[in-house]
């Protein structure tokens, strides 16, 4: 059996007993029903409506050197935009006036408008050097190549 072989079933082993472990603590769960709807959910949303999204802005803004950075930047700023979609859309009186004492809304703008400025950066940088980086040429298995002497 080959490394690469042991490596599979060394990690499916592993991911079979992560997801024994989440069934378990699914379990422990005062309404695990409620935990699968809302798992179940996260992947509809995530599958049905922000993966084909992402992909076709990607595809109608940028051109095929600059897909991937715009769909890098439309990741990163839909999880900032999650991470602060609670504090923006249930902003309680906290009990101690230090917990959430900064404008979330104003900030959110911020770090959005900052990840589209290093991302326009990048595209113009990119653009200005003759497109994305080179890739190393692909070798097809069994392929020959030939050593160039050394001059």
């Amino acid at each position: 059996m080959s490394g690469t072989n042991v490596a599979r079933y060394v990690l499916g082993g592993l991911g079979l007993g992560l997801i024994g472990l989440g069934g378990w603590l699914v379990a422990d769960q005062p309404d695990p029903v409620g935990v699968l709807v809302w798992l179940a959910g996260a992947l509809v949303l995530h599958d049905g409506i922000i993966a084909p999204v992402v992909l076709a802005v990607g595809l109608l803004l940028a051109g095929r050197a600059g897909r991937g950075l715009v769909r890098g930047a439309l990741v990163v700023a839909g999880a900032v935009v999650l991470v602060t979609l609670p504090a923006l859309l249930a902003p309680r009186p906290a009990p101690n006036p230090s917990v959430l004492p900064l404008p979330y809304g104003r900030n959110l703008l911020i770090v959005l408008a900052c990840v589209a400025v290093v991302t326009g950066g990048t595209m113009l940088v990119r653009r200005r050097r003759g497109g994305a980086r080179p890739r190393p040429p692909v070798v097809e298995a069994g392929a020959r190549t030939e050593r160039q002497p050394d001059d």
